[in-house]
């Protein structure tokens, strides 16, 4: 049986992906061991969730750094020392610097609620509606320095209805992020995603 992998998971708000990753893995239905919950907000719900969990959790604000850079070597240095293997953003409101990416060692996978490259940043179910567009959806991907910029790994499509509002298109996005992320995890555990510049190929099942 393969080993779950140390996973580390970043948050700033309510934690509802990190809850699922909680729950998951509770039920051995994910490769992983949740071995660390950080965040830039110390009254992030999620760390409550990960601290009913049993998971250890240390908050990184930004006030307490003399710079970004101390922050993300401090933030590294505590995940490095919990010896991680994976880093996933579950609603992490920072966008993580070209030192920290590159000196991590180990990969790092984000979840979008859009169709990337399309409406990066915040509030992306707010910007598809006043876009107007007909098909939204939510996008897997490796994190790099840019904002919402690395290589795609899993999309899905969520149509756009028209009586939509940004919350009723966020809950349905949220269900179908639930079912695409996990499976982007366990994608990676078995060793299936194989990189090369932007394209991520999914490899078939070794037999």
């Amino acid at each position: 049986m393969r080993t779950p992998l140390r996973t580390g998971v970043l948050v700033s708000g309510r934690g509802s992906n990190l809850q699922m990753f909680i729950d998951l893995a509770q039920k051995g239905e994910l490769p992983i061991e949740l071995v660390a919950v950080g965040s830039d907000q110390a009254g992030a719900q999620a760390l409550a969730r990960a601290r009913s969990a049993g998971i250890p959790v240390r908050v990184f604000a930004p006030a307490d750094y003399p710079s970004p850079q101390a922050r993300e070597e401090s933030l590294l240095t505590w995940l490095k020392e919990r010896q991680m293997e994976l880093l996933l953003l579950a609603g992490y409101m920072r966008i993580l610097g070209e030192g920290f990416i590159q000196r991590a060692g180990f990969p790092i996978l984000n979840i979008h609620p859009s169709l990337l490259p399309a409406f990066p940043g915040l509030h992306a179910q707010r910007q598809a509606l006043a876009y107007g567009v007909k098909v939204s959806g939510c996008t897997v991907h490796f994190v790099d320095q840019g904002l919402d910029s690395g290589p795609i790994i899993l999309q899905e499509t969520v149509p756009v209805l028209p009586e939509d509002t940004e919350e009723t298109l966020s809950a349905r996005i949220l269900t179908v992020e639930h079912r695409l992320y996990p499976e982007a995890v366990r994608l990676l555990a078995a060793g299936r995603l194989e990189r090369s510049g932007r394209r991520v190929r999914v490899a078939e099942r070794s037999r």
